[in-house]
């Protein structure tokens, strides 16, 4: 009986860090403050060991690549955009930030941040500053901020969902070589949602308020950026083609609950797609139903 009661005393203790504050809170928005630095500091040092150091350095450069990799890769920064300006503003918010300011914040620290690792790019002679990324990671930090002050709510949410393909294996040093390095590098078996949320646009509807309809985009076929000859094997451009998808989903934040670590959770799994029955349209002309696509 002692041993619940603390379990219980610690989770409630828990719950009230999580509530956010009703008012400006000093101590924690300096924790938001100084967390941010030291995270996305540290994430730019990574990546200038991890990812760069093996690529020789030079001039700042622009690079055109807004062909390459069928614009999946540029769906994917519109993305990362999003969510990490809606994971600000909601650290805003619980410092106590009005939800407004909040939405401004977050998604200029959003943006921000992509901005820097679009730079580190310019300075790469592997890669250089792009112009399509930029205009891409901006999409997705306006798209978060438009829906706040247009709804005061994110009706359409930017979802990721992802699953292994045999492509990577044909090129592993740039696709992955694990699961881990796949998820990150392997565009054939991204898909990115934006996912509507029923109930808020049919406020007097019946509908769950966590029910959504999900539309999604991917690419497959796949080795390069783009069309060129690699290893003595030409990969012409009509292997390649375009995925739609059309399937359900969930909004994690729609479930009504009082508790805030239920509520910080959901938050955070909220950015998966569910995997569901799903219609597939793609460029090649055919139609394929997945009884549960990831």
């Amino acid at each position: 009986m002692l041993g619940f009661t603390s379990i219980c005393f610690a989770q409630s203790k828990v719950d009230r860090y999580l509530t956010p504050s009703d008012s400006l809170n000093i101590p924690r928005k300096n924790t938001v403050l100084i967390g941010q630095s030291v995270a996305m500091g540290g994430t730019l040092i990574a990546l200038s060991q991890a990812w760069y150091k093996d690529y020789e350095k030079t001039n700042f450069h622009l690079y055109n690549d807004n062909i390459e990799w069928l614009q999946v890769d540029k769906v994917g920064h519109a993305f990362s955009a999003y969510q990490l300006s809606r994971a600000s503003s909601e650290m805003y918010q619980w410092s106590g930030i009005d939800k407004k300011k909040s939405a401004v914040y977050g998604s200029l620290t959003g943006f921000g941040f992509l901005s820097m690792v679009e730079i580190f790019d310019g300075y790469s002679a592997e890669w250089g500053f792009s112009y399509g990324d930029v205009l891409a990671n901006l999409s997705g930090s306006v798209f978060y901020a438009g829906q706040e002050f247009l709804w005061d709510e994110q009706r359409i949410l930017l979802k990721f969902s992802f699953h292994t393909t045999p492509y990577a294996s044909r090129r592993p040093q740039v696709l992955g070589e694990n699961l881990q390095e796949q998820i990150l590098k392997d565009y054939n078996g991204q898909t990115y949602w934006l996912s509507f949320n029923a109930h808020s646009f049919f406020k007097e509807s019946k509908l769950p308020k966590w029910l959504n309809l999900a539309v999604g985009y991917g690419a497959e076929g796949m080795v390069t950026g783009q069309d060129y000859q690699i290893n003595t094997i030409f990969l012409p451009e009509k292997h390649r083609f375009r995925q739609y998808y059309l399937s359900l989903d969930v909004d994690l934040t729609k479930i009504n609950t009082q508790s805030h670590f239920l509520k910080t959770l959901f938050s955070i799994v909220n950015t998966i797609k569910i995997p569901a029955p799903t219609v597939e349209f793609n460029s090649k002309g055919t139609v394929e139903f997945h009884p549960l696509y990831f």
